[in-house]
């Protein structure tokens, strides 16, 4: 019948009989039968049959033939699978459907309602726009969902529908997971515009405004016009191939533009502009480079997407770090946990040619070509009514336009959205794409075999985070090859494979509260709540009172679109978790270029918010004993902020609320609300429901706990300075040495600054009198943490600011004079409390600058052979082009840090649509000297806890502990908590016991033994230190002491041009970014007038006078008298 000899047709029953042929005599059945001369189907050439006559796969699995139960559920995942893999998550969906019409299997989401979706603002037929007051009762909004969360719930609905038809092939439902986010969208797209043309509405208006209707049209003629352009550009390319004309810029573009269809193409450049929308500070629209960039590397992404599905490769499924293993620390370990790597990766490389990067120059052309494309045929129609005549009139315009605008004083391209499409859009601020790539998975990440080759099963992703560093990526590259990154491989494997599930009894009363509308516990409201400013009567004549009115009014018109795009990401949240309800997931890791690890999905994972956190317990359970119980009432007494007692006054603290206890876990939203009083509420609800199941079982210490705990350590940073300087003070300060209480360095700052102001007070002055009394610990805690990494007084007062705004408490037009003069008591009252720490970071930020203003020896002598250039513009020395050394350091695991900051050269590419600027990371550019030494001792820190980090993952694996970690919170089963404290101890003494810094000086000396430094460089405040006695002549140190001693002190807020990173970044904003295109210059400050002789003086007496670098490197601060190994018995080092 196939093959069209026989004069029927197949039909659904035809192919129910050959599928059920196929489940009882297949190869894999007992009594297999083996047919010769005839063609035999199997599960995969059925289904495409039944596709191509067009056989609903329903009506094949409903069919007759299948007498039992049994069969037909066998049919459905035999189809299921086929689908998969032909990348046909529409059949799964439907045979999903068709199945839960006949299980009677649970389903775990059987009565769990649907999540209400965050709405947006919707216009009316008349064109106004219908907004939502808090007086109306309605608490459901008409609008329409946000375009990014509709396309996730998409695509957790096929989540859904294929646990039910695969729900134990795990394998491929992670498949089916990771497929394209561009394929759930054509899909969406298509069919909203059909069912438009369906219903036939005589109101075409409704039609023509709706966004997914305006982007499937866009896409319909899009698709079409590629096909033409790209054959029309075929034969240009061939002219100018045969007349060889082309310049060093003209890349060929047929070839890459050929990788996808044009259906992909066009869904491609669609989707990407209208994620983009209000992106790079550009109202209704986005910088052009930027636009072109995120076009043509989404075009890569998805070319190499395709290829990890086509090429199938399998994954290895064994775990590097496996407990019972040869120990990892050891020569023989690590030399067979290499072994095993090498074998892994070659067993799943198939010559992948195609893994290459593309070049920024291929990117922003393939952008250009197809953005043209799209801003060609891309219309939408616009209405107005006549305001004399009344009559409407329709016109069809260009739905984006290319235009200038001036950013700082640049004049930037940017690419604007028609009024109409930004109207559509308006209410949408989130510009991120949620890719589903970045969804937790269903089954242990493949162990990373290489610097780029781990993770998720079929899509590419990377050991390390860097944004267009290309020299990050060639360190780590050659320290992979060269085996030397397998204790970190190691270690991500093991933060990945920690199994997790979600929460059942929290998510629910999450979900009621969302549901409900109503702002709770850290939950925004649907409907922005807060009060607008009232407009003073006296504001035309009175100007501080229009000064304080506008300044209200802006505070309001933020936190209104704070409230939404909060509630959008609350949303993500609870969607995500409501697919995964009753599933095992895996959060697969991997590193920033500083060593911190991080679960690659971003939206729900335990690096998150409180929220995040209480939605998810280990997805193994183990025995509480006596001393897990223990620490469980701990660990909630520390949720609910009693974190800074003994153990037995916390432990003491949650038997005195044993009733509030009870009474949250039994009635969280009826009840007293005991737990929202919390400073982690979601997660004190959590501990609150299991410490009641635990009390409430037969026996307590017997109960199954599956609750992460946690252990803290005290300022981490702190903790880290402290042990590689022996400073005893500071060691006391952050329970280093052994106390009967915990020490809180906070409190103590918070009181000495609460003491400042009473002095001021006594003065009458005006700050004083307004922030009295609201000096909390929170209040100064950023600040007080970074200190040691080199906070200026400015990002003191950014910090401190944000902590004012978020109390409440403090007029928001006052809220930045507030802080400056709070800023100023804040650093005050830290003074020599860090003595030792501040000690070791100005040898850090020396060692640093030095660093980056030298210059390779071979690289200086080719400056100087290089003949000069002939021009009347006076012209910089030779050498100052070729400072580009940035500091480099290795981590005691192997891993290579490259600090990325350089002062960024853009390039002029000529588009069709406009002149760009990108800056191509493959082009070498100076580096900038005064980040490099302000974010070298943060940087430095922080590879030093990930170090700490990564080394406690791999002992308690090695253990048999389950581990999880947010950088310095350490987490396990309560039982363990124990164990991992001694691990814990024992790591961090084993790392601080080696000299660490000793070991740095000494790296520093080897990678920097052939670089010079020139004279004329040495200079201000930081070089006064510097021994320069046996590097330089005499007669140039004279020149040198001269304009040492001539160079004015500045002031803190002078110095104060760059923020070095924060000590407590929980999510760094910059990991899934796109790169920025353009590069703003910060607005120049006029220098005070000095007596340093003139610049010309200088480079005249100095010029071509350099020292050697290891020759003046400062020499490393004295060790103090503590000693690491006393932590041994401190309770509170982490708890």
């Amino acid at each position: 019948m196939e093959s069209g000899h026989e004069r029927v047709q197949p039909t659904a029953n035809t192919y129910a009989i050959m599928l059920r042929t196929w489940i009882r005599f297949n190869p894999e059945t007992a009594p297999s039968v083996h047919v010769n001369a005839a063609e035999v189907h199997d599960a995969m050439s059925l289904l495409r049959n039944m596709i191509s006559r067009q056989v609903a796969p329903a009506l094949v699995v409903a069919d007759r033939a299948f007498t039992t139960n049994d069969e037909a559920t066998e049919a459905i995942k035999a189809l299921s699978r086929a689908a998969v893999q032909m990348g046909l998550s529409s059949v799964v969906n439907e045979l999903g459907l068709a199945d839960s019409l006949g299980r009677q299997v649970d389903d775990p989401l059987e009565d769990v309602p649907e999540a209400i979706p965050v709405m947006k603002s919707k216009r009316r037929e008349d064109g106004t726009i219908s907004h939502l007051t808090s007086e109306e009762p309605a608490p459901v909004p008409e609008g329409d969902v946000p375009f990014n969360l509709e396309t996730l719930r998409r695509h957790l609905g096929q989540v859904i529908l294929a646990r039910r038809v695969l729900s134990e092939d795990l394998v491929l439902r992670q498949r089916l997971l990771e497929q394209s986010v561009y394929n759930v969208a054509v899909e969406r797209m298509k069919h909203q515009s059909e069912l438009f043309d369906q219903l036939g509405l005589p109101n075409k208006s409704l039609h023509s405004t709706d966004l997914r209707t305006w982007m499937w049209h866009w896409h319909v003629k899009l698709q079409s016009r590629i096909e033409a352009e790209i054959a029309n550009l075929e034969v240009e390319e061939r002219v100018i191939a045969r007349l060889k004309k082309k310049s060093k810029d003209e890349a060929q573009l047929t070839p890459f533009l050929k990788l996808l269809k044009p259906e992909k193409l066009s869904l491609i450049t669609v989707l990407e502009l209208m994620h983009l929308h209000g992106s790079g500070g550009v109202q209704d629209g986005m910088k052009t480079a930027r636009a072109l960039l995120a076009v043509g590397r989404a075009v890569e992404s998805e070319y190499k997407a395709e290829m990890c599905k086509k090429n199938n490769i399998s994954v290895p499924s064994s775990n590097p770090a496996r407990s019972g293993d040869q120990n990892v620390f050891t020569n023989l370990g690590y030399r067979d946990l290499q072994a095993r790597r090498v074998a892994a990766q070659r067993y799943v490389e198939d010559a992948e040619e195609w893994t290459s990067d593309w070049s920024q120059l291929v990117r922003v052309k393939i952008g250009s070509f197809l953005v043209d494309c799209v801003m060609d045929v891309a219309t939408v129609q616009r209405s107005v009514q006549d305001p004399r005549t009344g009559e409407k009139i329709t016109e069809e315009q260009p739905a984006f336009f290319h235009s200038y605008e001036y950013q700082r004083g640049h004049k930037l391209g940017v690419i604007k959205f028609n009024p109409a499409v930004a109207d559509r859009m308006s209410k949408d601020p989130i510009a991120e794409t949620l890719h589903p790539r970045h969804l937790p998975m269903l089954v242990k990440p493949k162990p990373w075999l290489s610097y780029n080759n781990g993770g998720y099963l079929y899509s590419r992703t990377w050991a390390m985070r860097f944004k267009e560093s290309r020299e990050q990526e060639l360190y780590l590259r050659h320290a992979s090859d060269a085996g030397r990154l397998e204790l970190v491989f190691a270690g991500l494997d093991v933060l990945g494979s920690t199994p997790w599930r979600i929460n059942r009894n929290v998510f629910d009363v999450v979900l009621k509260v969302w549901n409900s509308g109503e702002r709770f516990c850290k939950i925004p409201p649907a409907v922005p709540d807060e009060p607008e400013p009232e407009r003073p009567p006296n504001m035309e004549f009175d100007n501080k009172a229009k000064m304080v009115y506008l300044e209200r009014q802006k505070s309001w018109m933020q936190n209104k679109a704070a409230n939404h795009s909060d509630r959008c990401s609350i949303n993500y949240k609870v969607e995500i978790a409501r697919a995964f309800l009753g599933d095992t997931i895996y959060l697969p890791h991997n590193v920033d270029f500083r060593g911190r690890a991080y679960p690659i999905p971003p939206h729900l994972s335990h690096i998150g918010d409180d929220l995040s956190r209480g939605l998810l317990l280990f997805g193994e359970s183990k025995p509480l004993g006596e001393r897990g119980l223990r620490w469980l009432k701990i660990h909630l007494a520390n949720l609910a902020g009693y974190d800074k007692a003994s153990f037995d006054e916390r432990v003491e603290f949650v038997h005195q609320h044993l009733e509030d206890i009870f009474d949250s876990a039994e009635n969280p939203l009826e009840g007293r609300l005991w737990w929202k009083k919390a400073d982690d509420p979601w997660q004190c609800l959590a501990t609150c429901m299991e410490l009641k199941a635990a009390l409430d079982s037969p026996d307590p210490t017997a109960y199954e706990c599956a609750l992460p705990v946690h252990q803290d350590g005290t300022c981490n940073g702190l903790q880290h300075y402290a042990a590689l300087g022996g400073d005893a003070t500071g060691a006391a300060q952050v329970n280093l040495a052994a106390a009967d209480r915990p020490s809180d360095v906070y409190t103590y700052v918070a009181k000495m600054v609460e003491e400042l102001i009473q002095r001021d007070l006594e003065q009458d002055h005006e700050f004083a009198k307004l922030l009295a009394g609201k000096i909390s610990r929170k209040v100064v805690k950023q600040t007080v943490m970074t200190t040691v990494y080199g906070v200026t007084f400015i990002g003191a007062r950014d910090q401190i600011e944000r902590q004012l705004k978020d109390r409440g408490d403090v007029p928001p037009e006052k809220c930045w004079l507030a802080a400056s003069y709070l800023a100023k008591k804040v650093l005050l009252s830290i003074g020599d409390l860090f003595k030792g720490a501040k000690e070791i970071q100005t040898w850090l930020n020396s060692c640093a600058r030095l660093i980056a203003k030298s210059i390779p020896q071979d690289r200086l002598v080719q400056s100087f052979e290089e003949p000069a250039v002939k021009s009347k513009r006076r012209t910089a020395p030779r050498w100052r082009k070729e400072q580009m050394t940035t500091v480099v350091w290795t981590t005691p695991l192997g891993l290579p840090i490259v600090q990325p900051y350089r002062s960024v050269k853009r390039k002029q590419v000529m588009t069709a649509l406009q002149t760009v600027f990108i800056s191509d990371p493959n082009v070498p550019s100076t580096v900038n000297s005064q980040k490099q030494a302000s974010a070298f001792p943060p940087n430095f820190i922080h590879s030093l806890d990930a170090t700490h980090m990564m080394l406690t993952a791999l002992e308690c694996r090695s253990q048999g502990l389950t581990f999880a970690s947010v950088h310095d919170s350490y987490w396990t089963h309560a039982g363990s908590i124990d164990q991992m404290n001694s691990i814990i101890r024992d790591t961090f003494i084993a790392l601080h016991s080696s000299d660490v810094l000793g070991g740095l000086a000494q790296e520093f000396r080897e990678r920097y033994a052939d670089y010079k430094v020139p004279l004329v460089a040495l200079q201000g405040a930081s070089m006064k230190k510097l021994n320069l006695e046996s590097a330089a002549a005499p007669e140039d140190l004279k020149v040198l002491k001269e304009i040492l001693s001539a160079e004015p002190e500045k002031s803190e807020e002078e110095s104060a041009i760059l923020e070095p990173a924060e000590a407590d970044d929980e999510l760094d904003p910059d990991i899934e970014a796109e790169a920025e295109a353009e590069v703003e210059e910060k607005p120049k400050t006029k220098r005070r007038k000095s007596r340093i002789p003139e610049g010309d003086t200088v480079e005249a007496r100095l010029a071509g006078k350099f020292v050697n670098l290891v020759d003046i490197l400062p020499r490393l601060p004295e060790k103090g008298v503590f000693d690491v190994k006393a932590i041994k018995e401190s309770q509170y080092f982490f708890s």
